[in-house]
């Protein structure tokens, strides 16, 4: 077997010689230094990912909101803001993680369709670019917030164009049976109330119908029907002058053929012409996924009757969406040279007391022996965000890398630091 092939789309994670590398750093240089298992993100690789997005729309006012979702680590935050990035945020915490990196409240979009009260009031005290609005109750609720403060806040609407994206049913949220947006038929209502109301200034019109979509056809239907949608607003005296279209452009975890970023704006700039709109984009996974890899090692080989077990110190609490999404990541050795040699059907598991800790099932894989290290690739999106403390297992560290550089973003805490979040009942004090 030779070694592995890393993902085209990323080249600043490849081997260099036998190292697995990101940019000039090898995963064992790291490991070395900070332990098992970790996170490792190219800040190259997100700039350029970032950059890349920001030219396919030149020469139209485009604003980029990072998706705070994908990875809220304020490091990757602050690299992205430091390159003019807005954030997409869908709660106050993330609100607060986006000012702490250096975004300031008008390059912010809040969305989500929970904001409580105090969210809203926080968001109107800090001159919210935008508030993406998901229901009446939503709409009425931010109105008397505003109108309390003294303030006017900007505001779009998230409609639902009832659009199947063909993406995890877990993550798809355009169609009618999904909790977000309101639906096109109540729309126009919606609207006409909106700029009716006080402390509202209804600037725009949004959607997104998913996440990892890796078709251009659901973002098309969408945005006919939201630029239709658009147009009767216009036509009934209800003049807008954003169209956000959300996050949701896919990107390659094994073998699948997304469009380009330069595709997907040139459908936008075919369907847009002609309209006087600023554009507004929140993606996250594209910017951040394929930058990340979670390094683990092989704690032990497990021959069972059915399966042969590489049991690794990573687990699902590290990194869910396997067992959340039966989600595929590449899994490759550390070393090049561990890949000489025939494959073997294995089963990559961690030692969560979950039969769904898994990464991978009977999958052909390099003969991993105990004390090999592993990369987990495609893991900056959607990875360390998601992780707990379940089994009261301390998350993995986060480490940014650039060229032969690397810093630790988040330390792996202590099991003292764990225990100390919890607080004993009066009377149990003392026994």
């Amino acid at each position: 077997m030779s070694a592995p092939i890393l993902n085209p789309d990323t080249p600043e994670i490849a081997y260099r010689g036998d190292a697995l590398c990101v940019e000039d750093t090898t995963l064992a240089h790291i490991a070395a230094s900070v332990g098992t298992p970790f996170y490792a993100y190219s800040a190259n690789a997100i700039e350029r990912q970032y950059r890349r997005f920001g030219a396919a729309f030149a020469g139209r006012p485009a604003r980029l909101c990072y998706s705070v979702k994908a990875n809220s680590n304020l490091s990757v935050i602050a690299t992205l803001a430091r390159l003019g990035a807005g954030a997409d945020v869908v709660s106050e915490g993330e609100f607060h993680r986006a000012l702490a990196a250096g975004i300031p409240g008008n390059r912010i979009v809040f969305s989500g369709i929970g904001k409580t009260e105090a969210e809203l009031a926080f968001a109107v005290a800090h001159d919210v670019y935008q508030v993406n609005v998901e229901s009446r109750e939503e709409l009425e609720a931010l109105s008397a917030v505003a109108h309390r403060a003294g303030r006017t806040v900007a505001v779009a609407i998230r409609v639902n164009p009832d659009v199947d994206a063909r993406t995890h049913h877990k993550i798809t949220t355009g169609k009618k049976e999904n909790k977000f947006g309101i639906d096109l038929a109540h729309a126009p209502d919606v609207f006409a109330e909106a700029a009716s109301l006080p402390g509202i200034a209804l600037k725009g019109l949004a959607v997104h119908i998913g996440s990892q979509l890796t078709a251009l056809g659901p973002f098309e239907i969408a945005f006919s029907r939201v630029i239709e949608l658009f147009r009767v607003l216009a036509a009934r005296g209800v003049r807008l002058e954003r169209l956000d279209f959300g996050g949701g452009i896919g990107i390659r975890y094994r073998d699948e053929t997304p469009p380009t970023i330069e595709e997907y704006a040139g459908v936008i700039r075919q369907m847009t012409r002609g309209l006087d709109v600023e554009l507004a984009f929140e993606p996250g996974r594209y910017i951040v996924g394929n930058a990340g890899v979670l390094a683990t090692r092989v704690l032990y080989m497990k021959e069972g009757v059915t399966r042969r077990f590489v049991i690794v110190d990573a687990a699902m609490n590290d990194l869910l969406r396997p067992a959340l999404y039966d989600a595929w990541h590449e899994i490759v050795p550390a070393h090049a040279s561990k890949s000489v040699g025939q494959a073997v059907t294995q089963s990559v598991v961690g030692p969560v007391c979950e039969t769904g800790d898994a990464f991978a099932l009977d999958r052909l894989l390099p003969p991993f022996r105990a004390g090999d290290l592993m990369a987990i690739l495609s893991a900056g999106a959607y990875g360390a965000v998601m992780s707990s403390s379940y089994n009261t297992r301390p998350p993995a560290a986060e480490v940014l890398v650039r060229g032969g550089e690397f810093a630790v973003i988040r330390e792996r805490p202590s099991y003292d630091e764990l225990l100390a979040r919890d607080r004993m009942a009066p009377w149990l004090a003392g026994r």
